[in-house]
């Protein structure tokens, strides 16, 4: 599958995404887009729970869907923490929700030579937050020709993001660039959000997407395992879509007390279908 974004301009200097996915679906509305899934690949039955029951909401609210799951966790807190049930399982599972569904698949990378490995099984390829900056990470997933979905760093202004697609550009200047926005680190345990990130990555011209999951994350806590506060993902999404996000990433789990990784920040599945309908009705207020 192939996934591209045409940009273009609409009423009032405002932005409209449409989006295509090879010659399975073409989206075209004033709508964002939704980056979701549960935190980690625990089993193929629950991938596939969740990816069935969004996909699902997005095609009755009209929302183009990008599935998301990490094949690997690498950036755990502790020793013991999950890590993933294995590399080219976890892949599998990804693939094959992308034929399954007809959905483009998001996975993020850690190391150079990962970026291969995962390209060959999904179609965007995502940095994660603390290495944005990583020259050699981000060049290796360009070269891949997969679309890249950079997280802004919680140590990083939106406006400095344009060195990291400058670096996707140099690599590949054919490769579709997406930024995501985190949250900025608050002391030691918290984020605070600053919407002005959103509007300055805009000035890019690439799609802008926020994290409506781990901007709300606790990170660093003394017992080894990082909270969250899910409560507010509403209150984050709404805002974003108010400001003009062009997508949103929400992790989603129908279990999260019991996820095997970032539970305490993700959506009840349940919570969804009101959630997204809520954002639709914010996004047709804006977009005119």
């Amino acid at each position: 599958m192939k996934i591209c974004y045409d940009i273009c301009e609409t009423f009032k200097n405002k932005i409209k995404m449409a989006l295509n996915i090879g010659n399975i679906a073409k989206y075209d509305v004033d709508n964002f887009f939704l980056m979701a899934g549960p935190c980690a690949i625990e089993s193929r039955d629950m991938a596939m729970k969740i990816a069935e029951r969004v996909n699902s909401l997005c095609v009755k609210f009209n929302i183009p869907y990008i599935f998301k799951g990490s094949y690997r966790k690498a950036n755990r807190t502790k020793a013991d923490s999950f890590t993933g049930i294995g590399d080219e399982k976890a892949l599998k599972i990804l693939e094959e929700i992308g034929r399954a569904f007809g959905i483009p698949t998001v996975t993020d990378i850690h190391e150079c030579k990962e970026a291969q490995v995962a390209g060959d099984f999904v179609d965007i390829l995502q940095i994660p937050a603390f290495l944005c900056r990583q020259t050699d990470l981000l060049e290796a997933a360009a070269k891949t020709g997969k679309a890249v979905n950079i997280k802004k760093g919680q140590f990083l202004s939106g406006a400095s993001m344009g060195f990291a697609i400058e670096k996707i550009k140099l690599a590949n200047p054919n490769v579709q660039t997406l930024l995501t926005d985190r949250g900025n680190s608050f002391g030691y345990s918290d984020l605070v959000v600053d919407y002005r990130n959103l509007v300055d990555m805009k000035e890019f011209g690439v799609p802008v997407i926020m994290d409506c999951t781990h901007s709300l994350q606790k990170p660093n806590q003394t017992s080894g395992v990082t909270g969250g506060n899910p409560k507010m993902i509403a209150t984050i999404a709404k805002a974003a879509i108010a400001v003009g996000a062009d997508g949103l990433f929400i992790e989603t789990h129908p279990d999260p007390a019991n996820a095997k990784s970032d539970g305490a920040n993700m959506l009840h599945l349940d919570n969804l279908e009101n959630l997204l309908l809520q954002l639709v009705r914010i996004r047709q207020a804006v977009v005119y």
